[in-house]
């Protein structure tokens, strides 16, 4: 079977797509970032036109599907915006990566050099060894939560300083006389009212200085949007806030797909943080998600998506690679590669993790990312998508 190529000049080309698109990802992912409910609003906002579809065998219902961009120097990558926490790629869990990369390399246009494929969730593709035209790279560590067993036994599970830490905040805001709250809003009407507070939130730290809160006006308002009213309008979209007293101190974004809640983005008052206000949400939040579970309810995981930091830990012990790889026309463009860096042409990948294509690919994060950390956080942007910022979330506590 081949790959047919689709030109993306806009985000309403991929739309006769999508619903072929939805069914091959229900099928091999499972995930609603990489519904087309994400992805279409995500290539109206971040897309440059320059994107193409790919897809795998049949059209009307490809077995691996793509969407990619074309960068410098002859490399085309999957699209890969800071919003999205994977790459855009679709292909059967434990499926070889590399035979159907190659076969997309010959589909495109020549002279294409090589395909990056960016943020590779080892759920679904554990990491296949190097060789002379298979290229991965390190990028991050994930964590999630398995929704199992009661409540109470995951909590005695936490760390104690993590208990008394949050039983010590609790009481400082009842003996000032601070009203707490959390609120789950699901309803499309909501949207827009918790997006003017999420980027309120945002705005108190260094986003506020950056000017990349989110605002009306902003480009990532727009997608945020039109995001969360389609996941609302299917009862699948979650945002949490946190009140103290009324007004929302914390808050996270997230959307859910079958059994996974996927927690995009989190946000807190700095005026707060000595308080911890999006800790003593989310103690709330999970307690409510467990009780849920344990009743029957749908949910069994969380993903958070984002770089394992030391507050992770204090939720879950668990942890899995995010990688990205390269495949190259020829297998003697690594080694060209490196002597134009100046590296020995004969370095072996173990001495040069990064030689999957440092140009091409996003770097790992440098900063703090709580939530789904904007997936692609403190990121090079990839080169063909130059609307797409990266995003760093300020520190969950």
């Amino acid at each position: 079977m081949t790959w047919t190529l689709h030109p993306l000049p806009d985000a309403d080309a991929f739309a006769p797509h999508a619903a072929a698109w939805d069914a091959l990802q229900a099928r091999v992912a499972g995930l609603p970032f990489l519904e087309s409910g994400f992805l279409l609003p995500l290539l109206r906002v971040f897309g440059t036109g320059a994107e193409r579809l790919a897809l795998h065998g049949d059209p009307r219902a490809p077995d691996a599907a793509a969407i990619v961009v074309k960068g410098g120097n002859g490399q085309w990558t999957t699209f890969q915006p800071s919003q999205l926490p994977l790459g855009a790629w679709l292909s059967a869990p434990g499926a070889a990566l590399a035979p159907l990369a190659a076969s997309l390399l010959r589909a495109l246009p020549f002279p294409t050099l090589g395909l990056g494929l960016t943020q590779i969730d080892s759920r679904f593709h554990p990491r296949d060894a190097d060789s002379p035209r298979w290229r991965g790279q390190d990028y991050i560590d994930t964590a999630w939560v398995d929704l199992e067993g009661e409540f109470d036994l995951y909590w005695e599970a936490r760390g104690k300083n993590l208990r008394q830490n949050l039983r010590k905040q609790q009481k400082k805001l009842d003996t000032a006389g601070t009203v707490t709250r959390m609120d789950c809003l699901t309803r499309p009407e909501d949207v827009a009212p918790a997006l003017a507070d999420y980027g309120r939130l945002e705005a108190s730290g260094w986003k506020g200085q950056e000017g990349t809160a989110i605002a009306p006006g902003h480009p990532q308002y727009e997608f945020y949007l039109a995001m969360l009213e389609h996941f609302a309008s299917k009862g699948r979209a979650r945002i949490y806030t946190y009140r103290f007293d009324d007004v929302v101190v914390s808050m996270d974004l997230c959307i859910e797909s079958g059994a996974t809640l996927v927690i995009l983005k989190t946000a807190y008052d700095e005026a707060h943080k000595a308080v911890s206000p999006s800790t003593l949400m989310r103690q709330l939040q999970f307690q409510q998600l467990f009780d849920a579970a344990a009743a029957g309810g749908p949910l069994r995981r969380i993903e958070f998506y984002g770089k394992v930091m030391e507050w992770h830990t204090r939720w879950t012990d668990t942890r899995r690679p995010i990688y990205h790889a390269t495949l190259y026309r020829w297998g003697w463009l690594p080694a060209l590669k490196r002597l134009l860096r100046g590296a020995p042409a004969d370095e072996t990948p173990a001495e040069a993790p990064a030689a999957a294509d440092a140009s091409a690919l996003p770097a790992a994060p440098a900063g703090p990312t709580p939530g789904a950390a904007d997936a692609a956080a403190g990121a090079t942007p990839v080169t063909a998508t130059p609307g797409a910022r990266a995003e760093v979330q300020g520190a969950s506590r």
